[in-house]
């Protein structure tokens, strides 16, 4: 099943290096006034992403090759055999999962960012490599389902015949064969049984929401129910039992926090299984076998996981004895006897076990950065801040060690802060390991992320509460935040900066231009600076939830009314506000915020003769996968945030090998970048 992801801004790869926290064994660690070295932080994983293979033989995870991410695989009884069975060369791996039989691991991979992902499998004993999906500029893959009830195919969208739609085809992972299933007729999105086949399909709705169509045993399509706009974001079927007579939803319908709700899917009848009066339910982990949820997580200020049967509740209180903080399940065996584990929290390294149910043991697989044990990472604080109109907002800071000496979450003494935004918009900040976190607060700056509304996981009234207020109330929560950091002694008025990833880089450009004197300077990242050129941008497969989502939210470019907002709440219609410095770094592939969202408030500021450094990518999109690209952008950030802030800094060093940055205006305005870059070219 696949439900076309909302989130559609968010700076996924952004801060790709981040890991899930786990509890690492005590070792000897540096003083907390030692610099940590960026390439700790933001370079490749030693290993990542961890899986098992069904039959339990092997275990799998995402490695460099040759500086590199592929995928490694090893027999589960002896890890130092492991060999890598992917061979890319530039662009790392992100997503990969075993097939069914075992023996083939199936990973999506893009061209420099553009998101138009191909479906590869590859052997596992003999390394042969097949493109499931074919290649193209215009041609986009998506994983619609793998089921071991259907172990030789994987059931795979393309938009190769309208590039607004998916169509269905079953592929043969181990030779490429390829059987259209069903060709979609207008549909935004399926949701498909465990059998591979489709059940229900869905479209969005001129003004908002989406109505949902079952399949018919005559082969046509009826219209069976609707899910309102104001329950869009947090109503979605999440899978069917096994025999396909139940589908299990999280549903906010008739409720403001999203339920775990299962439905008779002939008589379409729901029951609620769980639910919260705190947050949204996120998370489910379903029986191998019978595919019926075992356990949810409730994520408000820290996720946590709560049983629905005595044997997940024995391995819950296992885990929880054995693994101090928060556990997350990464993989299951087909029969569900071995799961690949992970413990989080903020301030150690990642590690992930091999957990045998049975025999209650954990085996120790890897530790995704087992250098960072060496320094004094500092703790994460969650913290409700209250808004002027009443809400509250779930939020987390990090002090730098000199600020919290005792480590009670309370600042000993104001410090330069940088409040760091998560894109989205609908999508949220969490506990646990945060590599901007950990790199900031090790300069000497504390860092606060702030689930501002429009964030998800916080029920549909506060989703919903963003509507239309993108620069308005969205941004005075975030002014609110700042607020709240000044009164109790975490910042001084003067010393904060803004600085985020997609929505987080337009919030940037926002407090730049509609509050001059509130940020001391301002890092956007992938930030769109015009609202209406970037509705007019969009791919033409995001067509489908653009009337139904995107236009209700932010506004239709197709209307006069809407246009005069939009523009009125966009960064470039006041341009003349800044008198701050500002840093932007942009992917030249980029299909969620094209690259003239950042060449144009480029261009008004060089027209104005206002300062601004610009930066490149152009073999990255909406964020930057590429390690040397994370390292230079970051060397960058690090040199700007120390000249507006005053924090620490590592010099640039050889931070910049490797790394396709082009430094297109402002290169004097960063301390050792006019000296370290490439020679600067005009911004096109």
């Amino acid at each position: 099943m696949k439900r076309l992801t909302i989130a559609l801004l968010c700076g996924g790869a952004l801060l790709a290096a981040a890991g899930t926290a786990a509890i690492a064994g005590p070792a000897p660690r540096a003083g907390a006034d030692t610099l940590i070295p960026r390439d700790k932080i933001f370079g490749n994983p030693s290993r990542a992403g961890g899986q098992i293979s069904p039959d339990g033989k092997h275990v799998s995870w995402l490695a460099p090759l040759n500086g590199v991410m592929n995928v490694w695989v090893a027999p589960i009884g002896n890890l130092g055999a492991a060999k890598a069975v992917t061979k890319e060369s530039k662009r790392g791996l992100q997503n990969y999962f075993w097939a069914p039989d075992s023996a083939h691991i199936i990973y999506l991979q893009d061209s420099g960012g553009n998101e138009n992902f191909r479906v590869h499998s590859v052997d596992v004993a003999t390394l042969k490599d097949i493109a499931l999906t074919k290649a193209g500029d215009k041609v986009r893959a998506e994983i619609q389902g793998v089921s071991k009830l259907r172990p030789d195919v994987v059931l795979i969208g393309l938009n190769d015949r309208n590039p607004q739609f998916f169509d269905l085809y079953e592929v043969d992972y181990k030779t490429g064969a390829s059987k259209l299933v069903m060709e979609n007729p207008g549909y935004g999105g399926w949701v498909t049984d465990n059998q591979l086949k489709p059940r229900f399909a869905f479209k969005q709705v001129p003004g908002g929401g989406s109505t949902y169509f079952r399949l018919g045993a005559d082969g046509k399509w009826t219209e069976v129910l609707s899910v309102a706009n104001e329950d869009f974001f947090n109503t979605a079927p999440i899978g069917f039992n096994k025999d396909g007579t139940t589908l299990y939803w999280v549903d906010s319908r008739g409720r403001d926090k999203a339920a775990l709700v299962k439905m008779d899917a002939a008589s379409l009848k729901t029951e609620v299984i769980a639910a919260s009066d705190r947050a949204d339910i996120q998370g489910l982990l379903t029986d191998p076998e019978s595919y019926e949820p075992i356990a949810y997580a409730v994520n408000y200020l820290k996720n946590e996981w709560t049983p629905l049967n005595a044997e997940a509740k024995a391995d819950f209180d296992f885990l929880k004895s054995k693994l101090p903080g928060e556990v997350s399940i990464l993989s299951s065996t087909a029969d569900g006897a071995k799961l690949i584990v992970a413990a989080s929290a903020a301030e150690q390294p990642a590690t992930a076990y091999i957990y045998d149910r049975k025999g209650k043991s954990l085996t120790k697989l890897y530790e995704t950065r087992p250098d960072l044990s060496a320094y004094a990472l500092q703790p994460m604080w969650p913290v409700e801040i209250p808004t002027g109109d009443g809400k509250t907002l779930v939020s987390y800071l990090t002090l730098p060690a000199g600020a919290d000496a005792d480590k009670d979450g309370k600042s000993d003494k104001p410090v330069p802060m940088v409040l760091f935004v998560h894109g989205g918009p609908w999508a949220r900040d969490d506990y646990g390991y945060n590599s901007a976190h950990q790199w900031l607060a090790n300069r000497g700056y504390a860092v606060l992320s702030v689930n501002y509304r429009g964030s998800t996981g916080f029920g549909k009234g506060f989703v919903n509460a963003a509507i239309g207020e993108w620069s308005g109330k969205m941004h005075q929560d975030l002014i609110d935040a700042v607020d709240w950091s000044i009164a109790r002694g975490v910042t001084s008025k003067d010393k904060v900066a803004i600085m985020g990833g997609s929505y987080g880089g337009y919030a940037t450009l926002v407090g730049l231009t509609f509050t001059p004197d509130t940020f001391a300077c301002g890092v956007d990242i992938v930030g769109p600076s015009n609202l209406k050129t970037l509705m007019e941008s969009f791919p033409p497969y995001w067509r489908p939830i653009l009337e139904g989502t995107f236009y209700k939210h932010i506004g239709d470019p197709a209307k006069a009314e809407d246009v005069k907002r939009m523009m009125a709440q966009s960064p470039i219609s006041r341009v003349d506000a800044i008198k701050k410095p500002l840093l932007i770094g942009q992917g030249g592939n980029d299909p969620r915020v094209v690259k003239a969202e950042s060449d144009q408030i480029v261009a008004a500021m060089q027209a104005r003769k206002l300062p601004v450094t610009y930066i490149n990518y152009p073999d990255e999109g909406h964020g930057f996968v590429r390690p040397e690209n994370r390292l230079s952008f970051f060397a960058i950030s690090e040199g700007f945030l120390s000249k507006c802030l005053g924090g620490k800094a590592e010099p640039i060093g050889d931070d910049f090998a490797g790394s396709s940055l082009e430094v297109l205006e402002g290169a004097d305005n960063v301390p050792g970048l006019a000296a370290a870059a490439p020679k600067p070219t005009a911004a096109k």
